[in-house]
């Protein structure tokens, strides 16, 4: 693609994310975008941010289904970034403006405490990076309209990213059985979605290898303090404005998605 191309498709996301209109998948509309350019894609509306004055946090890895990656057509997953306006805690409310078109899955979600940038790193190194692990919910988003992506549509929307909760109960990865760790997500009490830690690449810390081996390659090295959300647990399910969200993680605990409501909604009886 020529750069001029690759700056329009950028701007278009970003535009979409300030209207709140969505766009037509950029797969069907611009020619000779495949996966490298769709990286180029995000990575121009990732300097943007960064001009901007946000800063990376921390990354997510998207497709870490085999089932999903099947039905793309890839062998791989994808990753996006984290940004410091994209947290939130535990219960707290998130505003429905910043939202698009929002879906949510439960992740484990990995704290570093030591830098992967040796080359090649292997699972022995990312197990001696990683600080703690706790529970997260990812609210994924999509620029594109009606969430007609593809593979190419989702890396170039920064993997799909929206926003993302963490839980509070830190655990350190002794205590964890990460193949096994069953996750139920409920809404208002009511099961949305079931999974387990298998489901994400085999186990969570297969997908923050993968991930640390891309991110060296790259010559953008996962550091110290980085936030690493690992991959769903288990199906995604659309939200809504004054929903609650659950998701308990077999050894992580708990974790709470607040979803506010939207500008003129009013709570029902």
């Amino acid at each position: 693609m020529k750069p001029e191309s690759l700056q329009l498709a950028a701007q278009q996301l970003r535009d979409a994310v300030a209207s709140g209109d969505f766009i037509s998948p950029l797969r069907e509309r611009f020619e000779g975008l495949d996966i490298e350019a769709a990286y180029a894609i995000q990575q121009h509306n990732t300097e943007a941010r960064l001009a901007a004055g946000h800063r990376i946090v921390g990354r997510k890895i998207g497709l870490t289904s085999r089932v999903v990656q099947a039905q793309l057509g890839v062998d791989q997953p994808d990753y996006g970034a984290l940004f410091d306006d994209m947290g939130y805690g535990n219960g707290e409310p998130i505003p429905w403006a910043q939202l698009q078109q929002p879906k949510v899955e439960a992740e484990v979600a990995f704290v570093l405490g030591q830098d992967l940038a040796m080359v090649n790193p292997t699972q022995v190194d990312v197990i001696r990076a990683i600080d703690h692990a706790v529970a997260a919910l990812e609210v994924v988003g999509s620029r594109i309209a009606d969430w007609n992506i593809g593979i190419i549509d989702t890396i170039a929307d920064n993997a799909s990213s929206g926003v993302y909760v963490l839980g509070s109960t830190p655990r350190r990865l002794e205590d964890l059985d990460l193949d096994l760790c069953g996750m139920v997500m409920e809404r208002r009490g009511e099961p949305v979605s079931v999974g387990v830690g298998r489901a994400c690449l085999g186990n969570p810390l297969n997908a923050v290898v993968w991930l640390a081996r891309k991110m060296v390659e790259l010559g953008q090295p996962l550091k110290a303090g980085d936030l690493v959300l690992s991959g769903a647990l288990g199906p995604m399910v659309p939200v809504q404005p004054g929903d609650v969200i659950e998701a308990r993680i077999n050894g992580l605990g708990s974790v709470q998605a607040v979803f506010q409501l939207a500008a003129n909604d009013e709570v029902s009886a």
